[in-house]
């Protein structure tokens, strides 16, 4: 359902939107301004089916350890933290963002559900700040590669996808 949303609402946001982002944050580097400018549909949804992928492995790795996998605590973390991305994102524009209805109807709430499973269990990892910052390097690296490989697919992909 937050994949959706994203793909329904990330590029034509974006397309949408920028003027009025370079405006209000005009400290933004312009490559990274060109960066976001550059992604069209299809690199889009490559990126977010790379990102489901790496989101389902941690997921199959959770399953095989009963949710004791460090990779697999890290991703739920770092779902968690993504949904609170989206909600501060909305936050700073003073509006509604692609990933920012579901967030707190999806994302934040399954996190906390999946944490409060795993603590019964008695498997949850303690997580401390340094670890929100990993999981929010690890997170942002994700998606660099997400992308790195969404546009090379997208390169091969005909124009009307």
């Amino acid at each position: 359902m937050h994949d959706a949303e994203e793909l329904a609402f990330g590029p034509r946001w974006i397309r949408e939107n920028l003027p009025r982002l370079k405006e209000r944050f005009p400290r933004v580097p312009r490559a990274g301004w060109e960066a976001v400018e550059s992604v069209d549909e299809r690199e889009f949804a490559a990126a977010v089916g790379v990102m489901a992928a790496i989101v389902g492995s941690a997921a199959v790795a959770g399953g095989r350890t009963g949710g004791r996998s460090t990779f697999y605590q890290g991703a739920l973390n770092g779902f968690g933290l993504h949904g609170l991305v989206h909600l501060a994102q909305a936050a700073a524009v003073r509006g509604v963002t692609p990933g920012s209805v579901t967030s707190p109807l999806v994302v934040v709430p399954f996190t906390l559900w999946a944490r409060g499973r795993l603590r019964r269990a008695g498997v949850l990892k303690p997580v401390r700040a340094v670890d929100v910052a990993a999981g929010l390097a690890v997170a942002a690296g994700a998606t660099v590669v997400a992308h790195a490989v969404g546009r090379r697919v997208a390169r091969r992909l005909p124009p009307t996808f």
